[in-house]
């Protein structure tokens, strides 16, 4: 009988050939929304048209620099920055981006107030982005940048008044100086009262879907932070990392200008086309110290999320 041949064995590759290449790391990407509004509609605002200098400028030169930093960028101007295509544009960066990613979020133009009806914030009032045709409120924003996915670094600029947390007060002496960035307190209350069933809405419905919780979890806000119940919700369900730096303090107004804002104008001062070198936390106090004190604003920094390297980075940097 015929022995059979044993088949002969064939020659093992090698592990690094046999294997697929291992994917390339993903590459970050850069999503920027500028906003810019020297008007607003005054059907929704009392006849009031809010009308300020340089925002529009702020919002491009804004753009220009996402750009510059490898972002695609939304420019909303005046009518084109309506609640609806802001809090659009804002989710569908939300819906896009993912862990290493990047949001820059800037806003220019009047801050707001409106009651707040469920008596979380002490002084019984919200604090607002004047859009085109109606108020963006404080815990809105951070419900939906509360949306996006753990690891997506998001940065907001915001350079209006009630923009220390976005969540301030008005001065103590009820005074506004020249070319402040905040919605006149008569037409403030003006607009709530006729509008009342709607934002008393928008603040319930924010309150249901963010639900209540006393405390806020360590690293989830900046210790200066003055927080509502809706806020520390929103904050302990926090997985993004985001860092605001706004105009002014709690207690102050930002003030407008001829060709930006005072705090814009500076911020490009120091960042000077990119050429500067620190980081987040150094930025905002090299920013606070070139606003001349007679103008009594100092920006502020707010962080949510753990934000302990963010901050440390080379702002609006894709590439963490």
């Amino acid at each position: 009988m015929a022995t059979k041949k044993k088949a002969k064995a064939k020659p093992v590759k090698a592990k690094a050939k046999a294997k697929a290449a291992a994917p390339a790391a993903k590459k970050p990407i850069g999503m920027a929304v500028n906003i810019g509004l020297n008007f607003v509609d005054p059907a929704h605002y009392g006849g009031w048209d809010g009308e300020l200098a340089a925002c529009q400028f702020d919002a491009k030169d804004m753009r220009e620099l996402a750009q510059a930093r490898g972002m695609t960028s939304e420019l909303m101007l005046d009518a084109q920055a309506t609640r609806a295509k802001v809090i659009g544009a804002i989710q569908g960066a939300a819906a896009k981006l993912r862990a290493g990613d990047y949001f820059l979020l800037t806003y220019s133009g009047h801050g707001g107030q409106v009651d707040d009806v469920t008596a979380d914030e002490d002084d019984r009032l919200d604090e607002t982005w004047c859009l085109w045709d109606g108020e963006l409120i404080d815990d809105e924003l951070y419900y939906e940048l509360g949306r996006f996915a753990s690891g997506v670094r998001i940065c907001v600029l915001s350079d209006s008044c009630h923009s220390g947390t976005v969540v301030r007060r008005m001065p103590s002496d009820g005074k506004m100086p020249p070319a402040s960035r905040m919605m006149p307190p008569d037409i403030a209350e003006k607009v709530y009262k006729a509008h009342k069933s709607f934002y008393d809405g928008l603040q319930k419905a924010i309150t249901r879907k963010a639900g209540k919780n006393g405390t806020l979890e360590p690293g989830a806000g900046s210790p200066q932070a003055a927080v509502s119940e809706r806020l520390v919700a929103i904050a302990n369900r926090f997985q993004a990392q985001l860092i605001l730096i706004s105009g002014c303090q709690d207690r102050q107004l930002s003030r407008d200008g001829a060709r930006n804002g005072v705090f814009t104008g500076q911020l490009r001062t120091v960042w000077n086309s990119g050429a500067y070198g620190g980081n987040y936390a150094q930025l905002r106090a090299a920013v606070a110290a070139g606003i001349p004190p007679a103008y009594d604003q100092t920006p502020n920094l707010f962080t949510l999320g753990d934000t302990s390297k963010f901050v440390l980075e080379k702002p609006f940097t894709l590439k963490p």
